[in-house]
C-alpha cells in the first residue's frame, strides 16, 4: 500500500464536501436556539420538546461537524493514520446515499409537477409554500453537492493509495 503523498492535498473534492458538512450543522445550531432563518416549512410547527430540540438540531449539528472532520481524512495526511477500510467503507455508504437524497428531492418535485403522484395533506401543509420550496432546493442540493464531492474525494483517495 502507497503512502499518503502531497498530491492528495491538492484534491478539493474533500474539502468541499467538509464545507457542505458545515453548511449543514451551521444553521441546525442555529435553529436549536430559536433562530428560523432558512428553516425549510414552517418553524413554528416543529416541536418546542427539549428532546426533539437536543436531537433534532443540536445532535445533527454535532453530527455535520464530525462528518465534515470525516471529509478532510481523505485529503490531510492525518487520514493515512486511520485505517483505510475505515475511511473508505463508511465514505462509499455516506456518499451514495447523500446524493440518493439530494436527488430524491428533485425527483419528487419532478413527479409533483407533471401531476404523476398526488401529495399527502400533510405534505401540502408543510411543503407547499413559496418559502418551503426555495429552501427545500438549498437543503437538497446541499446534499447533493456534499454527496457527489464525498464520492470524488473517496474516488480521489482511493486512486492515490492504491
Amino acid at each position: 500500500m502507497k503512502k499518503y503523498t502531497d498530491e492528495n492535498k491538492k484534491s478539493y473534492w474533500g474539502y468541499i464536501a467538509s464545507l457542505c458538512a458545515l453548511l449543514y450543522a451551521a444553521p441546525h445550531l442555529w435553529w436549536g436556539l430559536g433562530i428560523d432563518f432558512a428553516f425549510p416549512g414552517k418553524y413554528i410547527a416543529s416541536t418546542n420538546d427539549f428532546w426533539s430540540i437536543a436531537i433534532g438540531f443540536w445532535g445533527m449539528g454535532l453530527v455535520a461537524i464530525l462528518a465534515a472532520i470525516f471529509c478532510l481524512a481523505f485529503v490531510r495526511p492525518w487520514g493515512n493514520k486511520i485505517p483505510r477500510l475505515l475511511l473508505v467503507i463508511p465514505g462509499w455508504i455516506t456518499a451514495i446515499g447523500l446524493t440518493c437524497w439530494g436527488l430524491g428531492y428533485y425527483y419528487l418535485r419532478f413527479f409533483l409537477g407533471i401531476n404523476r403522484v398526488t401529495p399527502t395533506e400533510s405534505f401540502i401543509y408543510y411543503d407547499t409554500t413559496a418559502h418551503s420550496v426555495f429552501w427545500g432546493y438549498v437543503w437538497y442540493s446541499l446534499f447533493l453537492i456534499w454527496g457527489l464531492s464525498l464520492l470524488f474525494a473517496v474516488l480521489n483517495f482511493q486512486r492515490k493509495l492504491g
